[in-house]
């Protein structure tokens, strides 16, 4: 990990989607401004709609410069804003506000909202990786296979929260067929049935599970987590195992360590995948390569040591 001393932030860019997750977006404004009023902060905000949010972001950045921009959302907001400072030196800052908030959380950024305004006045910035998945940008996690069909069926649906997310993918799994992928790596090839394949840049979904326990944000490669076929008996067992970051134990996973990969899935010309919470059908092989350290993020400051 590297991270470098706190930049002094003065003129600050808000996004926020009023309608990610399942919190209520009521007055966050007004607490937002409010505490950068109260710290000599300069806040704007940009409402995104849906309808060429990236492209109307971009146009917005280039008229008005800011000294940083935060997503006020979840993994999508997160997304589209990582994807608009993509190689840029405009760092991103992260205001959890979704149902899931995967990268946050691998950040160590704190998940209440005044405590994540913090970032605002005191911070490292710390340069990640980012991903392209079939030519489509990611900043945290891409998967095909079963949850990629559970994030599918959840965005699809009316209710929002954890809560109806586990509800679809007991749903799912009662029916569900594994599908047989061949997977190329800059370091091997892989070829076998999955019940899911993870393209992980982090370590873990918004659900808490911890599908990647020793992936980092910015070593310059990405992990290929397998989770192969399993016995019903086995199921709970490895459940257990991804909410307590014991994964890697299990005798039904795989991890492929590289930098660029090609993924395909015997007799589907398209591909079901989710990419940082957004499912897409795109046509396989799916192509996946890193951009090392293309995004810069402002993270919390360790806690200093005691005195001895």
């Amino acid at each position: 990990m590297s991270a470098a001393p706190a930049l002094a932030l003065k003129k600050l860019l808000f996004v926020l989607n009023p309608i990610s997750g399942d919190i209520s977006k009521e007055g966050i404004e007004d607490t937002i401004s409010a505490y950068c009023r109260n710290r000599g902060r300069e806040a704007a905000f940009f409402h995104t709609t849906g309808d060429n949010d990236l492209l109307q972001l971009r146009r917005h950045l280039s008229r008005s410069p800011y000294d940083a921009v935060f997503a006020a959302g979840g993994d999508g907001t997160v997304r589209l804003v990582s994807e608009a400072l993509e190689g840029s030196e405009t760092p991103l800052g992260i205001l959890p506000l979704g149902s899931g908030n995967g990268l946050s959380k691998d950040l160590g950024i704190p998940q209440d909202l005044t405590e994540a305004l913090a970032l605002t006045w005191e911070h490292d910035v710390r340069a990640i990786d980012t991903l392209r998945v079939g030519g489509h940008f990611s900043a945290h996690l891409a998967d095909l296979g079963f949850n990629a069909l559970v994030v599918k069926e959840f965005c699809e649906g009316d209710t929002r929260g954890p809560g109806a997310y586990i509800r679809i993918a007991m749903q799912e799994y009662l029916g569900y067929e594994e599908a047989t992928y061949h997977i190329q790596t800059d370091q091997e090839t892989w070829e076998g049935p999955a019940f899911m394949v993870t393209i992980a840049n982090g370590n873990t979904f918004g659900s808490n599970v911890v599908i990647n326990p020793e992936g980092c944000l910015d070593d310059g490669q990405f992990e290929i987590c397998l989770i192969e076929p399993f016995p019903g008996t086995a199921a709970l067992g490895i459940m257990y195992s991804l909410y307590t970051e014991d994964i890697d134990s299990s005798l039904y996973t795989r991890r492929l360590v590289c930098r660029h990969a090609t993924i395909g899935v015997m007799g589907q010309r398209q591909v079901l995948v989710q990419v940082d919470g957004e499912p897409l059908e795109l046509p396989g092989p799916v192509e996946v390569s890193i951009s090392p350290r293309s995004l810069r993020v402002l993270t919390p400051r360790p806690p200093r040591p005691e005195p001895d």
